[in-house]
């Protein structure tokens, strides 16, 4: 299947869902991996290994090039292209892949509506953030700022980050479609602030950052 949401960001940026429709086979026959990459795909099993897949094949089609680069991980974990300096951004829930590529920091988290949020609420929400939850609207709304602090993580990129300590979600009103608000991340010497937008994409809850100039 086709890309089914691609969106051009300030400044050469990109964002785009794949829906998986589609076999291994289907992203093997096409992506001619890395042998660094084939070494990655060798460790992942099930599922995964398709969104893997899936999540390689939809950045090089972003990008436009007719040769691709190879997406590795540096020392933290955190994705990036070879040959490129753009920022990697990397989600997936379910059978949706999402992708984010810009030349400044950047950060994506997509996911399904699960219940069960309630029960890590105390792990990443700061009392000032509950404030702002209404009862008709909590669940999506935990779900927002779960993603905010998701993809806040994956544009610091360094790990050892705690989501009420370090990462600051200013607290907003949640709209049933789209939305925005502000974010901070502050940890020792390290001081960084964020737009962030939210809207509902494919049944998923998708959340970006883009990080703001000094």
């Amino acid at each position: 299947m086709p890309l089914i949401y691609h969106k051009k960001l300030p400044k050469g940026g990109e964002l785009g869902f794949w829906q998986i429709a589609e076999p291994e086979t289907f992203f093997l026959d096409r992506l001619e991996l890395f042998p660094s990459e084939i070494h990655q795909l060798s460790k992942i099993k099930g599922r995964l290994r398709l969104e893997w897949l899936a999540s390689r094949w939809l950045l090089h089609t972003m990008s436009g090039r007719t040769l691709r680069g190879a997406c590795l991980k540096d020392e933290f974990g955190k994705p990036y292209l070879t040959d490129s300096d753009f920022d990697i951004s990397i989600s997936h829930s379910w059978d949706i892949v999402a992708i984010m590529a810009a030349p400044y920091a950047i950060g994506v988290d997509i996911q399904k509506e699960v219940a069960k949020i309630t029960r890590i609420e105390k792990k990443f929400m700061r009392p000032v953030e509950k404030e702002s939850l209404q009862d008709d609207t909590k669940i999506p709304h935990l779900h927002i700022y779960w993603g905010a602090k998701e993809a806040l993580y994956k544009a610091y990129g360094r790990k050892k980050i705690g989501f009420v300590r370090h990462i600051h979600v200013d607290p907003f009103e949640y709209n049933l479609s789209i939305g925005q608000t502000t974010a901070a991340i502050h940890k020792e010497t390290y001081h960084a602030y964020f737009d962030v937008f939210y809207e509902k994409v494919a049944d998923c809850y998708m959340v970006y950052v883009i990080e703001k100039e000094n």
